[in-house]
């Protein structure tokens, strides 16, 4: 439970729950995962079994914790399923998965990238994208990936970056 907010949910949650795009400098720690989840899982449509919100993480541990945290704060919803997409896991499987059907995918640049590449997963119903620690995904050679990602989404989405630093790559992005 949240007695107060932290100061990025104080400045970030008021634009985001309008719809607005948002460049946020956080570090790991600050809430800022708990802000843009209640975003996301504010704008999702249960009804509609394909991927509304996409957040890309630099690592396969952040995704799994921030995939981890969007469902502890969807457990009052009904029907919302978060899919965590990350190298280190069969393909298979996350094809099945993505089969299935899911309203919010979490996951690394290149899983996702390979999987948008193989027609697995489609953003044609996306409404948020979500770059969690852009400057880490930038240090680990990600821009291209993400580029990519990038631009295979809607351009009416809602789109949220997140980062500790802002070097001159990360402004470029912007």
């Amino acid at each position: 439970s949240y007695l107060e907010m932290t100061p990025i949910q104080e400045k970030a949650l008021p634009p985001l729950l309008l719809g607005e795009d948002l460049i946020g400098q956080a570090m790991t720690g600050s809430g800022k995962t708990a802000a843009f989840g209640l975003s996301l899982l504010q704008g999702v449509d249960p009804s509609i079994k394909a991927p509304q919100s996409l957040v890309l993480c630099p690592t396969r541990e952040l995704a799994e914790q921030v995939a981890n945290e969007i469902r502890r704060l969807a457990q009052c919803l009904a029907n919302i399923r978060v899919l965590t997409l990350c190298g280190g896991r069969s393909n298979w499987d996350q094809n099945n998965a993505l089969r299935g059907g899911c309203h919010i995918v979490v996951g690394t640049p290149g899983r996702i990238a390979k999987h948008i590449r193989q027609s697995t997963l489609e953003l044609d119903g996306l409404r948020h994208l979500v770059l969690d620690e852009a400057d880490r995904m930038l240090d680990m050679g990600f821009m291209d990936e993400v580029e990519e990602i990038v631009g295979q989404c809607p351009s009416s989405r809602q789109t949220l970056l997140f980062s500790a630093t802002f070097p001159e790559e990360i402004e470029a992005l912007t």
